[in-house]
C-alpha cells in the first residue's frame, strides 16, 4: 500500500548547486502536489530524477547540463546526490528515486481521476505495465502508450508522437527512455506537449514485474547502483566505475573549495 499523502500549503522551493546541477530542497508530499498541479491544468512541464550518471554528464556536456537545470523539477534520484545537499549546505533531503516515485504519483492520479501516457521501454513492458495500473489503480485513464524506436526517429516521426500525446488529453506523461535520452527528449519537446514530463528511467520494467529491485538495506545504504552492477556487470561496470570515481572527485573539490 502506498502511504496517504498529506495535504499541505504551497512554498517557494529551494534550489541548490550541487557541482552542476540545480537540485531541488522539497519534500515528497509539497513534489508531488506540484506535479499534479502542473499536469492537471495541462501546463507544459518536466521533471528530472539526478543521481551521479546525470550529474556527471551534466559536467561533461554544457547543453545536457543547460536541459537538467532547465527542468521544472530537479529532484535527487541518487543517494549520494541527497547527502550532498546534507554535506555542502546543511539541508537535509530524502532522496526520491525514480522508481519510489512511480508508485506515488499514480496513486496521487488515481485520486484525481488523471490520465496518465506511457513513453518509452518495450511493447512487452509497456503492456505488463497497462495491467498493472489497471489493477492497482483503476481510476486512472491510461491514454495511451508508445514504445520508440531505439534509432534516431526523424522530426516527422517525433511530430507524430506528439500530436498523439497532445491530442490524448494526457495529465503527465511517463517517460522511460533511459539517461541522458529522457532528459534531452524532454527538454526538446516540453514547450509542445500540454502535460507534465516526469523522466522515470528504470522504473517501468521494475514496476511492470519484469526486473529486480534492490534489497531495502542496500536502497537505503546507497548500494543500489551495486545491486545494477551485479544484474549487469558488462554493461554496468565501465559507468559505474567511471561516474563514481569522478563524482567523488568532483565533490571533494568543491567540499575543499567552500
Amino acid at each position: 500500500m502506498i502511504p496517504q499523502l498529506k495535504s499541505i500549503k504551497p512554498r517557494t522551493v529551494r534550489k541548490v548547486r550541487i557541482i552542476c546541477l540545480n537540485v531541488d530542497v522539497i519534500s515528497l508530499e509539497e513534489s508531488i502536489r506540484k506535479v499534479m498541479d502542473w499536469g492537471m491544468t495541462y501546463t507544459p512541464s518536466y521533471i528530472c530524477f539526478a543521481n551521479v550518471h546525470m550529474l556527471v554528464e551534466a559536467h561533461r556536456n554544457l547543453a545536457f547540463r543547460r536541459q537538467v537545470n532547465n527542468a521544472s523539477l530537479v529532484l535527487p534520484d541518487g543517494k549520494p546526490i541527497a547527502k550532498s545537499c546534507y554535506w555542502m549546505y546543511g539541508k537535509l533531503q530524502e532522496r526520491k528515486a525514480g522508481m519510489d516515485y512511480m508508485p506515488h504519483i499514480l496513486e496521487a492520479a488515481n485520486r484525481s481521476g488523471a490520465s496518465v501516457f506511457l513513453y518509452g521501454s518495450t511493447e512487452k513492458v509497456l503492456q505488463k505495465l497497462v495491467d498493472r495500473i489497471h489493477y492497482e489503480f483503476p481510476q486512472i485513464n491510461i491514454c495511451g502508450h508508445i514504445s520508440p524506436p531505439f534509432r534516431e526517429m526523424t522530426t516527422q516521426e517525433q511530430d507524430a508522437h506528439i500530436r498523439q500525446i497532445n491530442f490524448s488529453g494526457a495529465n503527465l506523461v511517463l517517460v522511460s527512455l533511459g539517461c541522458p535520452k529522457q532528459e534531452k527528449w524532454m527538454a526538446d519537446h516540453s514547450e509542445r506537449i500540454n502535460a507534465t514530463l516526469l523522466g522515470l528511467g528504470g522504473a517501468f520494467p521494475v514496476f511492470a514485474g519484469m526486473r529486480s529491485r534492490a534489497p531495502e538495506w542496500m536502497q537505503h545504504s546507497g548500494l543500489e547502483w551495486l545491486y545494477r552492477l551485479i544484474q549487469e556487470p558488462g554493461r554496468m561496470f565501465k559507468r559505474y566505475l567511471y561516474t563514481n570515481i569522478y563524482f567523488i572527485f568532483l565533490l571533494a573539490g568543491k567540499m575543499i573549495n567552500r
